[in-house]
Parts: structure tokens; C-alpha cells; sequence
């Protein structure tokens, strides 16, 4: 098995790229693709409640708590610093056909920048890091396919045609 291709969702905030994002993995996964999504929050998370019993397994110090239940796992590990999402990727513990992060758009994968023209005109990319745009105003001359805030299934054919390798087709 090759690489998973990694495709990150970049733009300002509030812009909807969590709201692109449902749209794309739900057409990804309509065309028979293993999805995965690596949130990237540059100001930390808790996702473990208070008082709950893996909070006080990791208040206690654990390296690594997890929480399994019949159809769901989740695992939270303390890390020294800031893990990369080559290492997160190789992580995974089950095996899937494309990872899209939100975030990262200083990372060095391929990126689709979401853009509304109420959150301003001017990309954060530079041309030659994006795979696409999608967006409601147009870049001429980017020189990068371009889709509406809602084509979801037109970003799904050239991430289908672009990133994704024969091995890891799964069409329906």
C-alpha cells in the first residue's frame, strides 16, 4: 500500500470550511472512499470532561487514554510537542483512502482554500500550494480550479482524478 494523500482545507476563519468540509467527506463517502479528518487547533483542545473517568486517568498522568465502546474508539495521547501530520497520518489505526485536515495551511500538503468575499478578497496561499479554490468570487489568472461554496462533488472528482491513486479506488 502507497501513501494515503493528505489534502488540507485551508481558509480564514469563519469562512466555512468546516461546513465544506461535511459536504466533501459526505461525497467522498457516497462514492465509496475511507475518509479520515485531522482537525488542527493551533490553541489546544480538551475534549475530555472534568470529572469524568478518563479525564482522572490523565489528571493521574496516563501517556495515553482510551475510550472504547462497541462501534466507537478514541484515543488521547500526551505528545512533547507539537506532533506532524506525517506522523499523525502514519498513526491511524485503521486504514483509509484520503485524509483531509482542516487547518495546516502552512504545512506542505496540497490545500483547497475556501474563500467568501464577505471574509475578504485576497487568498492566504500563494498559487502554487493550491490544488483548488473554492469559493463565491473568482481569482483570475491563480491558475487552480476553481468551484462554488457548494460543489462539493466537483472538488470530489479532482481530488478522485488528482490525489488519489488507483490502489486506493473504492468506487460503489
Amino acid at each position: 500500500m502507497g501513501t494515503v494523500p493528505v489534502v488540507s482545507i485551508v481558509g480564514r476563519s469563519n469562512v466555512g470550511k468546516t461546513t465544506f468540509l461535511e459536504k466533501l467527506i459526505a461525497e467522498l463517502k457516497r462514492r465509496g472512499y475511507r475518509v479520515a479528518t485531522v482537525k488542527h487547533d493551533v490553541h489546544g483542545f480538551e475534549i475530555d470532561r472534568p470529572g469524568k473517568d478518563t479525564w482522572r486517568h490523565a489528571q493521574a498522568g496516563s501517556d495515553l487514554v482510551a475510550i472504547a465502546s462497541p462501534d466507537r474508539l478514541a484515543m488521547i495521547a500526551r505528545t512533547p510537542g507539537e506532533t506532524s501530520l506525517d506522523d499523525i497520518v502514519a498513526r491511524l489505526p485503521i486504514a483509509v483512502d484520503i485524509v483531509l485536515t482542516e487547518g495546516y495551511k502552512r504545512g506542505d500538503k496540497p490545500k483547497i482554500e475556501v474563500s467568501r468575499a464577505v471574509c475578504g478578497r485576497e487568498l492566504l496561499c500563494e498559487p502554487e500550494e493550491l490544488l483548488a479554490i473554492v469559493s463565491d468570487q473568482a481569482f483570475p489568472g491563480v491558475g487552480v480550479p476553481q468551484y462554488g461554496l457548494d460543489d462539493a462533488a466537483g472538488v470530489a472528482e479532482l481530488l478522485v482524478a488528482e490525489v488519489t491513486t488507483p490502489s486506493h479506488s473504492h468506487n460503489a
